[in-house]
């Protein structure tokens, strides 16, 4: 359990995710849990298995109250569970005490946050907030789990080496150029370039998407340990603030996902959150790829220049959640 680091806060999702009435399946600490938004745009969570037969109430359906409120109804024998874990045993038309024990959530606007039961021992960083004063939402995308622990997966998302290889294929990254880390404990960022190499015009026509691509993508990742790192973008029609969040479903599996927010320069900006979002699949999708073509608990013989963000991960994670004194800034 320690390497899932409980007493951290998880987004588990913005709201946008989840459709009205309808079940959704979300996983933490080794869990599952079913996830509803009813049509007042409450948020609730409970144990997935139905406490009947052990059926999967994220593979049922919400029945909607007249109040706009909704409970959520097992697929097998159609027991209709309220947000307090509640059902009516048929025939007898008494409602039970709760049966299942809800997920305390915590939503601060759109986005929706949990300790997973566990007692709080970091707080919730506040920059998302911060963040959806000043941005317009664009979307979410790249929402999935990949079966790698939580170390990994962030030690691979603060490897500032991988750029050339693991994202190649889209970016044409040539080199990464690094100019400095500040480590401020469980806070840091990260400021590098990328040169990339140029497509050809012949390329672009085919694929119009990558005329959005600069020839130097400049990076700026601020980093809030252990569930979420921006990265601050900005280009010639606005900036964006792309956010990629990381929730510890198991041991060995890690669930990841982008939210997209943008402030635009140009009305042509809004045309193309699509396409960013486009890409951020794909950088979701080949890190993925990557840590699952990675031999697990291997000596590490070899060290880069530049692997000060890996270091600030180790460190924190190990001391978590106690906050050892920063010594990594350049």
């Amino acid at each position: 359990m320690r390497s899932m680091l409980p007493g951290a806060p998880w987004l588990l999702a913005h709201k946008s995710m989840l459709k009205v009435n309808q079940p959704q399946k979300v996983s933490l600490y080794g869990t599952d849990y079913v996830m509803w938004k009813d049509a007042t745009e409450a948020v609730h969570a409970l144990p997935n298995a139905c406490p009947h037969m052990g059926a999967m109430l994220s593979e049922g359906w919400c029945e909607a109250q007249k109040d706009g409120t909704s409970a959520v109804v097992c697929p097998f024998h159609a027991l209709p569970f309220d947000a307090l874990g509640c059902t009516v045993l048929p025939d007898s038309g008494k409602k039970t005490l709760s049966l299942l024990t809800p997920l305390e959530l915590i939503i601060q606007g759109d986005f929706i946050w949990s300790y997973g039961g566990y007692e709080p021992k970091v707080p919730i960083p506040t920059v998302m907030n911060e963040i959806a004063e000043k941005y317009e939402f664009v979307g979410y995308t790249g929402d999935r789990s990949v079966e790698t622990a939580l170390l990994t997966m962030l030690l691979n998302m603060h490897d500032y080496n991988h750029q050339n290889g693991t994202h190649r294929d889209l970016f044409r990254i040539t080199e990464v150029e690094f100019h400095q880390f500040i480590d401020n404990g469980l806070n840091s960022h990260a400021f590098y370039d990328m040169p990339t190499a140029p497509y050809t015009l012949a390329e672009k026509l085919r694929k119009p998407d990558l005329f959005l691509l600069p020839t130097t993508i400049k990076a700026h990742l601020e980093n809030h340990f252990p569930s979420l790192i921006i990265f601050h973008g900005e280009m010639p029609l606005g900036k964006a603030a792309q956010c990629h969040f990381f929730v510890p479903e198991a041991e060995n599996r890690t669930r990841t996902y982008i939210l997209l927010f943008g402030q635009a320069k140009h009305p042509a900006f809004k045309v193309f959150g699509k396409t960013y979002l486009k890409f951020g699949k794909v950088v979701v999708d080949q890190d993925a790829d990557i840590l699952s073509k990675i031999y697990p608990n291997i000596p590490q013989k070899i060290k880069l220049n530049n692997e000060v963000g890996m270091d600030w991960v180790r460190r924190n994670f190990e001391n978590f959640p106690d906050v050892v004194a920063p010594n990594l800034s350049r």
